[in-house]
């Protein structure tokens, strides 16, 4: 079994800033992947942002050069910054880790909420 539990989120202005943390615990091996989702108020969930084990990393159009992904496998630990937001950032954003099981399998965590506001 494996537990995904991301930081609380919480609110921000806009132009500001925010960074949430995702650890993952308990039979954590062969990770292949981890990313950020969010789901915006009355919208489907999106990616926002991907990172492999080898680093390489993968944004949404929408926050390229805002957002920055980063993970410390060593920690099972993974990390969203999240610079000059905007009031569409806000939606509760989720963690997923892709690990190899029988086959790629992912572990959500239960999201937190992020909003956005002036």
């Amino acid at each position: 079994q494996v537990l995904v539990v991301e930081s609380v989120g919480g609110s921000v202005q806009p132009v500001g800033s925010l960074k949430l943390s995702c650890a993952a615990s308990g039979s954590v091996f062969s990770i292949i992947e981890m990313a950020w989702f969010r789901q915006p108020p009355g919208k489907m969930r999106e990616l926002v942002a991907s990172i492999d084990t080898r680093g390489n990393t993968d944004y949404a159009d929408s926050v390229k050069g805002r957002f920055t992904i980063s993970a410390d496998i060593t920690k099972n630990a993974l990390y969203l910054q999240m610079s000059s937001l905007k009031p569409e950032d806000t939606g509760v954003y989720y963690c997923k880790w892709t690990m190899l099981r029988v086959g790629p399998y992912d572990y959500w965590g239960e999201g937190t909420q992020v909003t956005v506001s002036s």
